[in-house]
C-alpha cells in the first residue's frame, strides 16, 4: 500500500487566466497566464494517465488526438483518450463535442481551412458537475469561462484543426487522417453497485469513479496505479495527508479517510471498475 503526493507543473497558455481556482496561487498580475496545472510522477512519461487542471478565458482551438495505433505509428507511446469533470463555469461557456451533422474529410479539411468548422461542431453548455469522456478522434473544443479537471492518457499529443486566426501551428494532415468528424455519442452510463463510489466512465481506456466523504478502502490489483484527485475537501490516505487542489497516486490497498462533504475522483487504467 502507498499513496504519493504528486509534484506539480504550470503551464502558460495564451488562453489560461490570472485567477485560478482555490487552491492555486494566482499568476502575477503581470505575467504569463498560466491554462494548465499538470500532476506528475517523478518519471512524468511513463504512467498511463495524466491528470490536469484547465483554467479557460478563451476558446481553446479546434482539435482532435489519435488512438493508440495512429500514436504509435507515429512514434508516440499511447493515443489520448480524455475526460472532463467541470467544477466552474460562466452562464454562456460551452464545450463543443463532435461535429454537428456527419461530414466527410475533405469536408473537414476545408471548413478547418476556411474557419466554418467553428461553427459546424456541437457546442453544447456546460456546468458545474458535468462529465464528459471523449474518445480519441472526436473533434473537439474547450470554451472560455471553464474550470476543470482532466483525466487523459498521458501522452502530450494534440492535432489542431483550426484556432481562431491565431498564428499557431495548425496539424491538418495529421488530424483530418485520425478525425472521426460525426456527431458525438456519450458512452453508456455504466452499472452503479447502490455504494457512494459512483461509476463515471467505464472504460475503454479508463475508469474514472466519484467518491464522497467519508471512510473507502481502494483495493488495487498488483501494477496497476491509481489516481487520487480530491475536488473539493481534505482527507488522508495510508497517512498521507491530502486537500483539494492536489493529486496523488495510489497502489496496492489502501485506507482513505475524507471529511464530510468531500468530493473526490478515483481514476485508474482499465476498461471495467476494479
Amino acid at each position: 500500500m502507498t499513496a504519493t503526493l504528486l509534484a506539480t507543473k504550470r503551464v502558460e497558455k495564451p488562453w489560461g487566466r490570472h485567477t485560478l481556482w482555490p487552491g492555486f496561487a494566482n499568476p502575477p498580475a503581470d505575467g504569463e497566464k498560466v491554462g494548465e496545472v499538470w500532476f506528475q510522477t517523478p518519471h512524468a512519461g511513463e504512467p498511463d494517465l495524466l491528470v490536469k487542471y484547465l483554467f479557460t478565458s478563451e476558446k481553446l482551438s479546434v482539435q482532435v488526438h489519435p488512438d493508440d495505433a495512429a500514436a504509435q505509428a507515429a512514434g508516440y507511446p499511447r493515443g489520448k483518450d480524455e475526460a472532463w469533470i467541470i467544477l466552474a463555469a460562466e452562464p454562456d461557456s460551452t464545450i463543443a463535442l463532435g461535429t454537428l451533422e456527419p461530414m466527410t474529410k475533405d469536408a473537414l479539411r476545408a471548413s478547418s481551412l476556411d474557419g466554418s468548422i467553428e461553427h459546424l461542431l456541437d457546442w453544447k453548455p456546460v456546468k458545474a458537475g458535468d462529465f464528459f469522456y471523449s474518445e480519441a478522434g472526436t473533434v473537439h473544443a474547450i470554451g472560455a469561462g471553464v474550470t476543470l479537471v482532466e483525466i487523459q492518457q498521458n501522452v502530450d499529443l494534440t492535432y489542431r484543426l483550426y484556432d481562431y486566426g491565431s498564428d499557431r501551428e495548425l496539424h491538418l494532415d495529421a488530424g483530418v487522417k485520425v478525425s472521426d468528424p460525426v456527431p458525438f455519442v456519450p458512452l453508456p452510463t455504466p452499472p452503479q453497485d447502490g455504494t457512494d463510489r459512483i461509476v463515471l466512465a467505464e472504460g475503454p481506456k479508463f475508469v474514472i469513479e466519484r467518491l464522497a466523504g467519508g471512510t473507502h478502502t481502494i483495493d488495487l490489483p498488483a501494477g496497476l496505479t491509481g489516481w487520487l484527485v480530491p475536488l473539493t475537501g481534505a482527507g488522508v490516505v495510508d497517512g498521507v495527508a491530502f486537500k483539494a487542489g492536489e493529486c496523488l497516486t495510489l497502489e496496492g490497498r489502501c485506507d482513505l479517510t475524507a471529511d464530510a462533504g468531500s468530493d473526490l475522483a478515483l481514476a485508474y487504467p482499465g476498461a471495467k471498475r476494479i
